[in-house]
């Protein structure tokens, strides 16, 4: 069973894909803004990773979504529901966490069908 990692690093690689599964961790690049627009711009960088490795928003199969701040639970929302494929939304959770980069307000990790 082949291991694809796609531009690896020495602590990470950005995305990893097994058995036809990726696997991948979203983090905002737009590091001011609100929650609504960091989610939006980790759920466009998500789109350009999975059209890099031949997949879509609509193969994924679980989304764990960290936030920062449980207020902003709201504003999350609308931007993943302007987002996600009709029809086939994934499992989800969300979770208050601290994330260590302290601008970011969410962070997405995905598990997603090539």
């Amino acid at each position: 069973m082949t291991i694809e990692r796609l531009d690896p690093e020495h602590r990470m690689s950005e995305a990893v894909v097994h058995n036809d599964t990726i696997y991948y961790t979203s983090v905002p690049e737009n590091l001011d803004d609100d929650a609504e627009a960091q989610t939006a711009n980790a759920l466009a960088v998500i789109d350009r990773i999975l059209i890099r490795l031949g997949s879509d928003k609509s193969r994924i199969l679980d989304a764990t979504i960290f936030l920062v701040h449980k207020e902003d639970f709201a504003a999350m929302n609308r931007a993943w529901d302007a987002w996600v494929s009709p029809g086939n939304a994934p499992v989800r959770c969300t979770v208050q966490a601290g994330l260590m980069n302290p601008k970011y307000r969410v962070e997405i990790k995905i598990v997603a069908a090539k």
